[in-house]
């Protein structure tokens, strides 16, 4: 009796799994599609006319990146193209309504992100000139500043230099050697940068274009030094020679990004009014006096680095362009390209090979997992700086989130380029199909605006920050309390008994396994155990340094800077999940729904999968569970390959916007010709026979002469 029931619920479940899961062969699910523009317009987000109106612009061949060019016809046609864009108003969103601006910050975000379809030289000179030289003006200084400044950098009157990263202090901005010092008898400030490490490097605009600079520099006044501030310095008169005391480099030659003129700025007794001191955050009186609306030091500086975080923001957003692109033009052409003979003898499609599918689908989740985690941090960001939900706890959340996102796009999109592009073959690699020069250009994004991995150590500072914020005014019970409840889950893991428990409700049954994992609630718990676990491990690892001396506790957190960025990392992919899993909730149930569910579970089993040894070795999952993994991420891609050309046509990218050779349809035409050429033949009886099949022939001949033989 016993048997009878669980075989008859081992059948229930597998049929079930059958219907839900990925099990090539339900053709009236693999014949359903989803609906591309309903899809579509989700994906174009709160700002769906500022996207669109950005597409339409930059499907202007006037915008488009012209390969050959040579790096100083680049930068030309670069700045050409800046004129076009200040000329057509399409920079004013984000600037204060007083000088004609719209104050839409999100709407600017989002239209800035597809300038990279366009060339993504043009996008990060328009970053450097609107999106941090001109924010630096409106967020650090005050009204004043704006009515000073901000129109003629939107008119492009002022191109101007972000000057913040020295050659010998990059993301560590606190530690800045350039200078301003303040002269009470004139009432200027006297920039200088006192030795080569403290010259300002590989700022845009700088070796050409900039007439003005925002200067970051250490802030002195009455032999005090009030850490780093900015500065509007100009720094070339109407000639383009360099004022007194400015000189500088040219970056030259790069990886990508040749359409900008990079450059290094240095300074020497260079004075300009006291009112050219960004002073939203602090001041100095004509005597010299400092005051600042924030007492403490430490806040102010990251209050005044946190305004700046847009760029972060629009990297994240804009990486992931280029890898929607790259994925638009790798899946149509691997939807087209055939190679080698199936068995009708017909040659087989790429994307039907299971290899070809697990490269590109898996990066296709991704992308969704974070197209639709950079539309939540869009958001937010637009609450912040609209007003709306300025808080001190909301910016810090903002740049926390923005750091870890910010940082997985970029990887992802390079992983993304670079893959497509083996994906393509020797088509791949040429410049006509656009992903070797997106890699280029989109290479430097892992390292500006934050390098990734000084940006994961935030996060994780941040996670170990919140983990010992559980404990703040516990007394000696509850502190108990909680460490036992931790205590208690890891015995329950360590002694084997989840995965005996895990083995014990699967009965054995690969559907049941596959059952659970497809469960929103079990990934969930899965990669948010791993994110708790990994920071509790050193939470208590740095917690046995307290007391020691700093250089102790230091060392202690040095031993564990990998892990942390590890968790971070781990944070983030939950971040992206949770936010794919809110998008999900909120559609109607149907194909789209339904197709959308099962990229969703194929980017966080991808995830699970990345990380099998953590999952085994802490006793998450079991070793039937575990395998059950790969197998069924290898049913997803089946499942979802019919729906692979849909999927990436609600990117809403057309061919002006892919412009690769390879997308367009042209190999399709190509293929169809050739086994055109080859019917014809066949019919005609003119098809050569090849050695192979007169071999076969021949053999054929043999045997039936033998048959006949031994029958006569």
């Amino acid at each position: 009796m016993n048997n009878t029931t669980r075989t008859t619920t081992d059948d229930a479940e597998l049929h079930d799994a059958e219907l839900d899961s990925p099990e090539p062969g339900d053709r009236a699910v693999d014949q359903a599609r989803i609906d591309v523009a309903d899809l579509g317009e989700r994906l174009l987000g709160a700002w769906k006319d500022e996207r669109l109106a950005a597409r339409a612009k930059v499907a202007n061949p006037e915008y488009h990146k012209v390969p050959d060019l040579t790096m100083a016809e680049h930068r030309e046609r670069t700045l050409r193209q800046m004129q076009m864009l200040a000329d057509d108003g399409a920079v004013n969103l984000a600037f204060p309504r007083s000088v004609g601006g719209h104050e839409n910050h999100g709407g600017n975000i989002a239209g800035f992100e597809e300038l990279v379809l366009a060339d993504p030289s043009l996008q990060i000179k328009a970053g450097v000139q609107w999106g941090l030289f001109g924010a630096a003006v409106m967020h650090l200084g005050t009204d004043e500043h704006h009515r000073r400044f901000l129109p003629d950098i939107m008119s492009m009157k002022v191109p101007g230099v972000y000057a913040m990263t020295e050659t010998g202090h990059g993301s560590d901005v606190a530690s800045l050697a350039t200078t301003a010092t303040y002269d009470e008898s004139t009432e200027e400030w006297v920039i200088n940068t006192p030795f080569r490490g403290a010259w300002k490097d590989y700022g845009g605009n700088a070796a050409l274009h900039g007439t003005a600079a925002v200067v970051f520099a250490q802030l002195i006044t009455k032999g005090v030094n009030h850490g780093v501030h900015a500065f509007y310095v100009p720094i070339r008169g109407d000639n383009g020679d360099y004022l007194d005391g400015v000189g500088g480099d040219d970056d030259g030659v790069k990886g990508g990004l040749n359409g900008i003129d990079n450059g290094r700025l240095h300074f020497t007794n260079v004075h300009v009014p006291r009112s050219n001191l960004l002073n939203r955050y602090g001041d100095v009186t004509a005597d010299g006096t400092y005051s600042s609306p924030i007492e403490s030091p430490g806040r102010r500086f990251f209050t005044m680095l946190g305004t700046l975080v847009q760029g972060r923001v629009s990297l994240d957003g804009s990486a992931n362009a280029a890898a929607k692109a790259a994925l638009a033009i790798a899946i149509r052409y691997g939807d087209e390209r055939r190679q080698f003979a199936g068995p009708d003898g017909d040659e087989t499609v790429l994307l039907d090979y299971q290899l070809h599918q697990r490269r590109l689908l898996t990066r296709l989740a991704t992308s969704y997992a974070v197209g639709f985690s950079h539309e939540s941090l869009l958001r937010q960001f637009h609450g912040v700086f609209s007003g709306e939900l300025d808080t001190p706890e909301q910016r810090e959340d903002l740049e926390t989130l923005a750091a870890a996102l910010k940082s997985l796009s970029t990887w992802h999109a390079l992983d993304t380029l670079q893959e497509c592009r083996e994906a393509c073959g020797g088509a791949g690699y040429l410049a006509e199909n656009r992903f070797t020069q997106l890699y280029g250009d989109l290479d430097i994004y892992t390292t500006f605006e934050g390098d990734n991995h000084v940006l994961l150590q935030l996060v994780g500072k941040r996670l170990l920050t919140d983990y010992s914020e559980q404990f703040r005014g516990a007394d000696a019970r509850k502190t108990v309390q909680i460490m036992v409840g931790k205590v208690a889950l890891r015995i329950l893991a360590g002694s084997g008994l989840r995965q005996a428990g895990q083995a014990f409700a699967d009965f054995g049954s690969i559907a049941r396994s596959a059952g659970r994992l497809r469960r929103p609630d079990e990934q969930y718990e899965l990669l948010s155990d791993r994110v708790r676990t990994m920071v509790e491990d050193i939470a208590m690892s740095i917690g046995r340094a307290r007391g020691k001396s700093k250089a102790e506790q230091a060392d202690v957190l040095a031993r564990h800077q990998h892990r942390l960025i590890e968790t971070a990392k781990a944070h983030g992919e939950l971040l992206q999940w949770e936010a794919f899993t809110n998008a999900l909730a909120d559609m109607p149930d149907d194909t789209t729904k339904r197709v959308l569910t099962w990229v969703r579970d194929l980017f966080g089993l991808g995830l699970i999968e990345q990380h099998l040894d953590w999952y085994l070795l802490n006793g998450r999952l079991s070793a039937q569970r575990a395998a059950t993994v790969s197998r069924y991420i290898d049913r997803l891609v089946a499942r979802l390959r019919p729906h692979a050309q849909d999927l990436v046509d609600a990117f809403g990218y057309g061919p002006e916007h892919l412009r690769a050779a390879i997308a367009t349809g042209a190999e399709a035409e190509r293929q169809d010709e050739a086994r055109a050429y080859v019917e014809a033949q066949r019919r005609a009886g003119t098809l050569p026979v090849t050695e192979k099949e007169l071999r076969r022939r021949a053999e054929a001949e043999t045997k039936r002469a033998k048959e006949a033989a031994v029958t006569a």
